[in-house]
């Protein structure tokens, strides 16, 4: 096992933040914003363009006062890319090639988990995000996304079975969703999976990259740059959002998305958030809402990786949301979680995001639904997180592109 040690315990700079809400729209009497210092982000912006509102890119600086120790219980992964709790503690993670392990809190790694179907692990591809059954301490049902290989290309499937009572492989693993259509790229399949609190399944797909493709991200009658919600069949869930146009696919819950690589539900309010890769600036966090539309391609921070504007270079269009927040330049904001445990208070209810560009976590404070301070946490690490989740003991774990896995609690 290597094991590092990164130790915090450092005090709050002073100063107060410039402003957390749009110009319309004041923080209400209830917020009290922290205390922030200068931005974390000192690189220059890609664009010259404005923010719709203060406060939606480049927020004040913040430092967690508690001291905090992460560790490295394990570095013997490959390329890992989701992570979730299991009910007694120890960790299942999917790896990019195709397998699933499972991984003590004292980093020991079990053999791969037989029975998961092929995936394409080409480019972006390859065995993806996952989530357990609400029930799965008696039914033992695991899902996860990963890209198939079909017939014109690959897509971003969801696929379901159940953990043998050995823990050795998978039982019955069946597909239950495919995201069409398919698309001759290996690039942008989004590719996490979470319960709502109906006990119905959200998804986020990507638009595949391809310029061919990319504006499926704003029709209706394909899954391509969209958040579906569906059934743990598979189905199209109950009461989701209708969307006008014909054809329109009925398990579609948002559309206008980029490459969303994270998903997370507040633990208080029980709303959907969202990260997503922008192309070169336009790193998006989103609070999502049913039957909304995010914009891509039409709005977005960002420009072409070449430099060109993107399609008519504007931010802002009736109809579409704006982010919630934005970097740029980017971090690649990959898998998220919501703190929701007693050892760090002042972590409480704040988001965390594993950044791959930025290597670091980035932890948000949101109030009122804005962003009010930002901070970077293990950026010396000089490692490319892909997801973090909140274990049963209330630490927080960690994965990383370089087969780390990171325990973050307090010292």
């Amino acid at each position: 096992m290597n094991t590092k040690f990164f130790l915090i315990n450092i005090s709050i700079t002073l100063g107060l933040i410039a402003g957390c809400g749009d110009k319309t729209k004041p923080p209400g009497p209830e917020t009290n914003p922290p205390a922030t210092g200068a931005p974390v982000e000192t690189k220059p912006a890609n664009t010259n363009y404005k923010p719709a509102f203060t406060g939606q890119t480049r927020i004040g600086g913040i430092s967690t006062t508690t001291a905090i120790q992460a560790n490295v219980i394990t570095s013997a992964l490959s390329s890992p890319w989701g992570i979730t709790s299991l009910p007694d503690g120890r960790l299942l993670v999917t790896e990019k090639i195709g397998r699933m392990r499972i991984v003590t809190t004292t980093g020991t790694v079990s053999s791969p988990i037989t029975g998961i179907p092929a995936v394409n692990s080409s480019g972006q591809g390859g065995l993806l995000g996952l989530c357990l059954d609400p029930q799965f301490a008696s039914n033992r049902m695991v899902y996860w996304v990963f890209s198939e290989n079909v017939s014109g290309g690959t897509l971003t499937a969801v696929a379901k079975g159940r953990l043998s009572a050995n823990e050795g492989s998978i039982e019955n693993p069946t597909v239950i969703y495919r995201a069409n259509p398919a698309a001759n790229s290996t690039l942008h399949y989004g590719g996490r999976i979470l319960f709502d609190q109906t006990g119905n399944l959200l998804v986020s797909t990507g638009e595949r990259s391809n310029t061919s493709t990319r504006p499926l991200a704003q029709s209706v009658t394909g899954a391509l740059g969209k958040v579906v919600r569906i059934t743990t069949s598979g189905q199209p869930a109950p009461q989701n959002p209708a969307f006008s146009g014909a054809g329109a696919l009925p398990e579609l819950y948002s559309i206008g998305h980029r490459n969303p690589q994270g998903l997370a539900l507040h633990p208080t309010t029980g709303d959907l958030w969202l990260s997503e890769h922008g192309p070169r600036g336009g790193d998006e966090i989103n609070r999502v809402q049913a039957g909304k539309n995010y914009g891509w391609p039409v709005i977005t921070y960002g420009i072409e990786y070449g430099g060109q504007v993107i399609g008519s270079g504007i931010q802002q269009q009736n109809g579409m949301e704006q982010p919630v927040y934005y970097w740029d330049p980017v971090i690649s904001p990959s898998g998220m979680t919501f703190y929701k445990g007693n050892r760090i208070p002042e972590w409480q209810n704040n988001l965390f995001i594993g950044a791959l560009s930025g290597t670091h976590i980035a932890r948000l404070i949101i109030q009122d639904n804005r962003v009010v301070a930002e901070e970077r946490l293990l950026a010396g690490e000089n490692e490319r997180f892909r997801d973090i989740t909140q274990g049963s003991d209330n630490a927080l774990y960690a994965i990383t592109d370089a087969g780390r896995l990171y325990r973050i609690d307090k010292q």
